[in-house]
């Protein structure tokens, strides 16, 4: 029988629990991965109890009030509080298990019982909750994800009509958090070869704009076993998505196109 073993140092230790003030009626457990690299010392559960009268709705809110009034050695990315930038994006969610998403719009009340946060799977991990995003910006990168056109431009803007802007919605308000591209099982085994559902739903925001003039060129370097065709439609990435959007559909027309264009 084969048995398959976790490095000894990449094992989840117990970590310290941290009290509610004396008197706090309303406590809810958070348990929050940590992992400082420096130390030499494995991961761990850190179990925050919050007082969530002296709390916002959030569990945003949460890791706020625990990093100013808990435990200052707390690391994590946030930044706009209005699910725009992306920053917070975790693994939320209880016992059993988690989804990505951002703990900005994410309401503790979603989540009955005690709520476990911990980075993004299967990226390095820099700090506690912040994972490291440099091959996904890399992939980002790669893509050239700007608007291209031989043409002149006119003397004011590349106008389109209302039909060929509507063509863009569903695309255009990623805002490249990588819920989605963390949440597949074909980018956790080929994520150094295969772009990833994020990486591919901005491309095709670029395929589908009536305005660039580089569509021949962006197949071209699509058209690959590894950067495209390790998607299976397994959908994680649109069932996770924290906008609402269809990574899963972009990727479906990318091949699409590949496929007319034969």
């Amino acid at each position: 029988m084969v048995e398959f073993m976790l490095p000894a140092n990449s094992k989840i230790t117990k970590g310290k629990t941290v009290r509610a003030p004396a008197g706090a009626t309303r406590i809810k457990n958070f348990k929050v991965y940590r992992f400082d690299p420096d130390s030499g010392e494995n991961p761990r559960w850190d179990i925050f109890e919050v007082d969530l009268d002296t709390c916002g709705p959030m569990v945003l809110d949460a890791l706020l009030k625990i990093k100013n009034e808990m435990d200052s050695t707390l690391a994590f990315r946030r930044s706009c509080r209005e699910g725009v930038c992306g920053s917070c994006a975790f693994n939320i969610g209880d016992s059993v298990g988690g989804t990505n998403t951002l703990a900005c719009t994410k309401p503790i009340d979603d989540i009955k019982g005690d709520i476990t946060i911990s980075p993004l799977p299967h990226l390095p991990v820099i700090k506690d909750l912040v994972a490291d995003l440099s091959v996904p910006y890399a992939q980002y990168t790669s893509i050239e994800p700007w608007l291209q056109a031989d043409t002149p431009p006119p003397p004011g803007e590349r106008l389109q009509s209302p039909e060929e802007r509507e063509k863009l919605d569903g695309l255009w308000e990623c805002i490249l958090c990588f819920c989605c591209q963390t949440s597949c099982p074909s980018y956790w085994w080929n994520g150094d070869r295969y772009l990833g559902a994020a990486i591919l739903l901005q491309s095709y925001r670029w395929i589908a704009d009536s305005r660039d003039e580089a569509t021949g060129k962006r197949l071209d370097d699509l058209d690959d076993p590894f950067k495209l065709y390790r998607c299976h439609t397994i959908m994680n990435c649109t069932s996770t998505c924290p906008k609402g959007l269809n990574p899963g559909k972009a990727i479906g027309e990318i091949k699409t196109a590949l496929i007319k264009r034969r």
